[in-house]
C-alpha cells in the first residue's frame, strides 16, 4: 500500500487560452460602447448664440467652445472668425487656454 504522501496530487498546467479570450471580449465590448458614448457627444456649434452674454462677451459655453477649437489646433485667426469675436479676444483665449492646460485641462461640459 502507498503511503498518502508518497503519491502528489498532480496540478493540471494552467491554460492562459480561455482568461485571454475573455479578457479579449470585453475589451471588445469597452471598445464598442466608447464608440457609443463618443458619437452621442454632442458637437459644439461656434455661431450658438450661447455662446455669447448680452452684452457680447463669451459665455462659459462659449469659452469652453473656443477653448475646444483650440484643443483641435485651430489658429487664433480661425477662432475668432468662427466665433464672431476680434482677434484680441481670440489671443486672450488662446493664453487663457494654455494656462489652463491646453490640450491637456479639464474639459468642461457643454448643452
Amino acid at each position: 500500500m502507498k503511503s498518502s504522501t508518497s503519491r502528489k496530487a498532480e496540478k493540471p498546467a494552467f491554460d492562459p487560452q480561455p482568461v485571454l479570450e475573455l479578457i479579449a471580449g470585453i475589451q471588445a465590448d469597452l471598445d464598442r460602447l466608447k464608440g457609443l458614448v463618443e458619437q452621442a457627444a454632442p458637437m459644439f456649434d461656434p455661431a450658438n448664440p450661447q455662446n455669447k452674454t448680452a452684452d457680447g462677451k463669451l459665455s462659459e459655453e462659449g469659452v469652453e467652445c473656443c477653448y475646444r477649437m483650440f484643443d483641435e489646433g485651430k489658429s487664433r485667426y480661425s477662432v475668432a472668425r468662427a466665433m464672431k469675436i476680434s482677434f484680441a479676444a481670440a489671443t486672450h483665449r488662446f493664453n487663457s487656454w494654455r494656462k489652463a492646460g491646453g490640450e491637456k485641462r479639464v474639459r468642461a461640459l457643454m448643452g
